[in-house]
This record gives C-alpha cells, sequence and structure tokens, in this order.
C-alpha cells in the first residue's frame, strides 16, 4: 500500500520536520503513543450524534464499538463531530440544513489527516447530507446507520411513529378520541433509543445505503438496541481499514448501476418519496448521471413487496426479523444488477447469497404484492412543466385518477388559520393545494405536504383527499398527496398561477397533473403574479434562498454540485 499509494494522512503525520512535530505533538495530549503515527491508516469517525436529535442520542457507544474493529484491523479512529440535522426537533425544517451539514462534512474530511471514513448516520437528513459530503471529497468510505427503534406500544395496539401520530391527531380534530387519549400514546410510540419504526424517510434511507452497496448487509434494518447493531458497527470498523489498504474509495462503488439498484429496492420497500430529493442530491455530488424521470422508469415495474407503515401493516422489526433488505434483493434479484461492488469486497450478489425471507406476510412473494406497481411516480403537465412525485402505494386507490376544483393556500400560516372554516368552500373532491413551501419559498422544503383535512370532513368520516404542494411530506406520512412541484410557486412556477376553483386533473397511470386553465389564462394571470422566494434574516438563510436548486434536481446548492477531492491541504504552520 505505501509503495503502491502512500498515506494521506501521512502528510501530516510523517517525518521528523516542524510540521510533523506539531501534530503527532499535539494529538499525543490524548495519550497516543508513539508508533500509532506510524504509517497505520487513520480512520475518521463522523458523528452525527446529539441529544436534541433524539434518533442518534445512542451514536456515541456505536462509535465505541466503530473504534474497536478499526483498533482491531491496525487503524487509528479519531471521532469528529459534524451538524446534526434532527427532523424533530429542528426548526424551520431540517431539510433547510441538510446542505450546511454536507459542507461541514465534507470540509471537515478534507481539511483532516484521515484516509477514510466512517458515517454515523440515522435520523432523515444525517444519512444524504453526510453521504454528500463525502461524495465530494471521494476517500474509502463506509457507512453505519443507528437503526430503527423498537416497535411503539400502547394499550394492546402497535404504534408506528409518525404514521399513528397522522392518524391520532386526525381522530382528535373529527372527535373520534379526546386529547388525554391523544396525549397517552406519547410514551408508547417512542420507546427505545433509534429513528422511526416505520418505512419513514430514515428507514428508507438506511435501507437505500444498504441497497447502494456502502454499508454492511443488515444495516438497514437491524433495530438500534439489537446487539447485531453494535456487531455490524465493529465489522464496519475492521473493514473500512482493509477498504483503505485496498485504496477502495466511493466512487468504485457509487456508480449509475448502484442507484439503479437503490431506485429498484426502494420501489420494492415501499420507500420515503423524500429519497428521491435526496438522490438527485447524492447523484449530483458523485457526478453520476440520475434524472427523476429515472425513479418513474426503473421503479415503474417494480412490485412493493414489504408490507410496512404507512402503506401496510408492519413495522421495521417484523422486515428485520422477516430478512431484511438481503431477503427483499432475493426477491427482485432479475431486477438488480447483481455484479455490483459494495463496500464488503464482494459484489450484491454474494452478498445476498443464501438470504432467505421468513416471513411471506412482511416480505410478500412476486405473486402477492402489496402494490403491482410501486415506486414513486413522476408526474408532469402545465401544473408541473419539471416533474412533481406521488407515492400511489401510500394513496387511496380512488384517488389516482381524479378531477376536482382546487382550494388555495399560499403558504402554511393561510392554510392553517383558513383549514377549519366552517364557512370554507370544500368538499371530499376538492383538491387542496399549498404553495410557497418549496425550497425558496418557505425556505426549506418543510414537510408540510400532507395537509391535514378539513375538521368539518373528517367529522364525515373522510380520510383521504387529493393534495397538491411543492413541499415535501413525512416519510411517515400517507394519502393521495402530491409532492415537489417543480418549478415552485417562489421561484415562478405554475403553482403560483392556481386560483380557488379552478379545475385540476391529476392521472397517475397516465402521469398527469394538469391545470384545467387555458394558456392564455394563465399567461395573463403570470403578468399579474411575482414570484416572491421568502424572506431572509441574512447568513445561512440568504445562501440558501440565492443559491439551492429545484426539487427536481436534488434542492442542493449551486456551488457544491460534483466532487472537489480530498487532495492534501497547505500546511497550516
Amino acid at each position: 500500500m505505501s509503495e503502491r499509494k502512500p498515506l494521506r494522512s501521512q502528510a501530516w503525520f510523517g517525518g521528523q520536520d516542524k510540521d510533523a512535530f506539531i501534530h503527532r505533538s499535539w494529538m499525543k495530549n490524548q495519550g497516543h503513543p508513539d508508533d500509532v503515527f506510524d504509517g497505520r491508516p487513520v480512520i475518521g469517525i463522523c458523528n452525527t450524534f446529539s441529544e436534541l436529535t433524539p434518533c442518534n442520542a445512542h451514536l456515541r457507544d456505536l462509535a465505541d464499538y466503530v473504534k474497536r474493529g478499526i483498533w482491531e484491523a491496525g487503524g487509528l479512529p479519531l471521532e469528529f463531530p459534524v451538524f446534526s440535522t434532527g427532523e424533530s426537533n429542528l426548526r424551520p425544517t431540517a431539510m433547510l440544513f441538510r446542505n450546511l451539514a454536507s459542507m461541514d462534512v465534507e470540509e471537515s474530511i478534507r481539511g483532516n489527516p484521515v484516509d477514510g471514513v466512517v458515517l454515523l448516520t440515522g435520523c432523515d437528513k444525517t444519512t444524504p447530507s453526510l453521504l454528500m459530503g463525502a461524495a465530494s471529497c471521494d476517500l474509502p468510505t463506509i457507512m453505519v446507520s443507528g437503526g430503527p427503534m423498537l416497535n411503539g406500544r400502547h394499550q394492546g395496539r402497535t404504534l408506528g411513529s409518525g404514521t399513528d401520530v397522522w392518524k391520532l391527531s386526525e381522530d382528535v380534530r373529527a372527535g373520534v378520541i379526546t386529547p388525554q387519549q391523544f396525549a397517552a400514546a406519547e410514551a408508547g410510540m417512542s420507546r427505545s433509543a433509534g429513528h422511526c419504526m416505520t418505512m419513514g424517510t430514515a428507514s428508507t434511507m438506511g435501507c437505500f445505503v444498504e441497497a447502494l452497496g456502502l454499508a454492511l448487509p443488515e444495516n438497514g434494518t437491524l433495530p438500534a438496541v439489537d446487539a447485531r447493531r453494535r456487531r455490524l458497527a465493529q465489522l464496519s470498523g475492521r473493514r473500512i481499514v482493509e477498504m483503505v489498504r485496498e485504496d477502495l474509495i466511493l466512487s468504485k462503488i457509487l456508480t449509475r448501476q448502484a442507484f439503479e439498484n437503490a431506485i429498484r429496492v426502494t420501489a420494492a420497500i415501499g420507500g420515503s418519496t423524500n429519497a428521491v430529493v435526496h438522490s438527485l442530491a447524492i447523484a449530483g455530488r458523485a457526478e453520476i448521471p440520475l434524472t427523476l424521470e429515472d425513479w418513474d422508469e426503473l421503479g415503474r415495474d417494480v412490485p412493493t413487496l414489504v408490507d410496512l407503515m404507512p402503506a401496510g401493516r408492519f413495522l421495521m422489526e417484523e422486515f428485520c426479523y422477516a430478512g431484511g433488505v438481503p431477503a427483499l434483493m432475493t426477491r427482485i434479484s432479475h431486477l438488480l444488477h447483481t455484479d455490483a461492488p459494495t463496500v464488503t469486497g464482494q459484489s450484491v450478489g454474494e452478498n445476498i447469497a443464501g438470504a432467505s425471507v421468513w416471513n411471506d406476510e412482511v416480505i410478500r412473494p412476486l405473486d402477492n404484492p402489496l402494490v403491482a406497481h410501486g415506486g414513486i411516480v413522476v408526474l408532469r403537465g402545465n401544473l408541473a412543466p419539471r416533474g412533481a412525485v406521488i407515492k400511489p402505494a401510500a394513496a387511496s386507490p380512488e384517488l389516482l385518477k381524479h378531477r376536482g376544483k382546487a382550494v388555495v393556500f399560499d403558504n402554511i400560516e393561510h392554510f392553517k388559520s383558513r383549514i377549519d372554516d366552517p364557512d370554507l368552500e370544500v368538499d371530499e373532491t376538492s383538491v387542496l393545494v399549498l404553495r410557497n413551501c418549496g425550497p425558496k419559498g418557505y425556505p426549506g422544503m418543510p414537510e408540510v405536504g400532507n395537509m391535514a383535512l378539513p375538521k368539518k370532513l373528517l367529522a364525515r368520516g373522510v380520510r383521504d383527499m387529493v393534495r397538491i404542494s411543492d413541499a415535501r411530506m413525512s416519510g411517515t406520512a400517507f394519502g393521495a398527496v402530491v409532492l415537489h412541484v417543480a418549478p415552485e410557486a417562489a421561484a415562478g412556477g405554475p403553482l403560483g398561477l392556481v386560483r380557488d376553483g379552478d379545475e385540476i386533473t391529476l392521472d397517475v397511470e397516465a402521469r398527469i397533473l394538469r391545470l384545467e386553465v387555458d394558456d392564455a389564462e394563465l399567461a395573463r394571470r403570470a403578468l399579474d403574479t411575482v414570484a416572491q422566494p421568502a424572506t431572509s434574516r441574512g447568513g445561512y438563510e440568504r445562501l440558501y434562498i440565492d443559491h439551492v436548486m429545484q426539487a427536481d434536481t436534488g434542492a442542493d446548492f449551486d456551488f457544491l454540485v460534483g466532487k472537489r477531492g480530498a487532495a492534501v491541504p497547505r500546511e497550516s504552520h
């Protein structure tokens, strides 16, 4: 290894000059002996631990197991923190800070003496942000997810994080349960370390990176508190040292074939629509050609086999015990590039060889899918010239072909002030339209697309309606919800031209989202409409609004797309 490619870290720790003295001497205040700087691979452990990010609060413990593996394999583990984008607490939305966290990761890797990186992730945005930053550097990289929580349990029933929040909240508003009954479910829903145990964004992205080949098998599904999660972390620590010695850099694994595999796996697991925008951003950093249309074409004929909330019945524990991602991949192996390389040093096919499905209800057979044509559908039309997405598996089938009159909300505050007005002109055939909640309009593209239904309709038993927005929705959410409309209203998109009472056609099978207003009238409205991005307090928000791209290209910053490598920077002293 040293003859073929010197260790990057030796630019800091090798030699006997003043600079090497400085780097080694200050590191020795942590108790490191001389020999750890003498040609050992230095592995950075990029940790998103934070007590403000509940999903990741156990990653400090998990990092210790990664370190064990690194020491065992002859490496030097050095842990460093990066911005932790927690979905449940961070306001105004964690998505606003995904790109900031990716910049933190990229610059931390490039500026420090590391030869390889272990990415410790969990909550929704931590997975894509760390992978985006790492892809821009292109060192040997492996990911270890924190894993899902145990199943929620309350009063004899199973609760799914997020999914049952939305259901119980609607039941309160409909008068089906009391506020006290709603509050009583809190502790039972989140009863262990880990992220959402539904097939929300965190679980989707954990499975996505496993399907990409960037994590060891079982990474996506092992519960956070399962001892095997610690075992996986330790083995990942060993493996990253070997990857450095093999010069198995990220770009050798993060190929077009890998993305195609991950998209098809996402369809088969009923994964979150958020995987679309994150994958496009990751591919942009890795310089892999990937478009919104690829999601539709690659997922169109993939059946959804995993029967998990929000689309189905079960939770991540059951998926794990049924065989997890390797078992699921054996069911759709005919659709995958099984020769694609992975971080194990073996191909996808070799990794999943021998995997078995242990529960046909959770991972269904091909002849009994949850949804025959799963995946995420890309819609186009005069309302979404650059595309919008919908997850058919989570929607009411009768609403997948629908025409109704628009009820328009100019922003989320307008929606909240209006939705429960008894005089609101709305019925179950109406189409709820929310705008100015995209990347520039909010700013940050929050998860408000799964709009709560009007209270007066909930009282009549209505539980789903067509909803359209330039926002996102939680991967744990459900309904006939059209998302990521591009371009967004704040960037001059036609969503800003919709008026109350306009008719809108949704035809998922035909991939159509159309505003039934003629071109001349739309042109007249455009003259009277000025797109207005969100106002900014300056600082990072100003940078975000000025440089964020639209959802159909991943909502990354225009100046961050591509690889900048990890060449050793100039000396600091």
